[in-house]
């Protein structure tokens, strides 16, 4: 069963804090209707690069055992990320069963 349980964020805190380079910030407010849907708005579509048709894989953060982000990262991205990160790890294992 999903946990339904959100952490409280103290102000200014994000729980997943984010690298040197990276900022936690509120880029919009969105309602999710009955059905469990929601629009993201126009401008930070634009902003993301996100088009009809893209796929989004969501990703839960945790602390203390309850919710307290949700991501939404292209798939495009996470497997280029995933290429990145598992591919010389791949090679390197078919080059030691060879």
């Amino acid at each position: 069963m999903a946990n339904k349980k959100i952490a409280r964020i103290k102000k200014n805190e994000c729980c997943a804090p984010p690298d040197k380079n990276g900022t936690c910030r509120v880029e919009a407010i969105v309602s999710v209707d009955e059905r469990g849907q929601m629009v993201l708005p126009k401008d930070l579509r634009t902003k993301a690069g996100i088009k009809t048709g893209d796929k989004l894989a969501v990703a839960l953060w945790e602390k203390d055992g309850a919710t307290c982000c949700i991501t939404l990262v292209k798939v495009e991205a996470l497997v280029d990320m995933l290429k990145d990160k598992l591919g010389p790890v791949m090679k390197d294992a078919f080059l030691k069963e060879a």
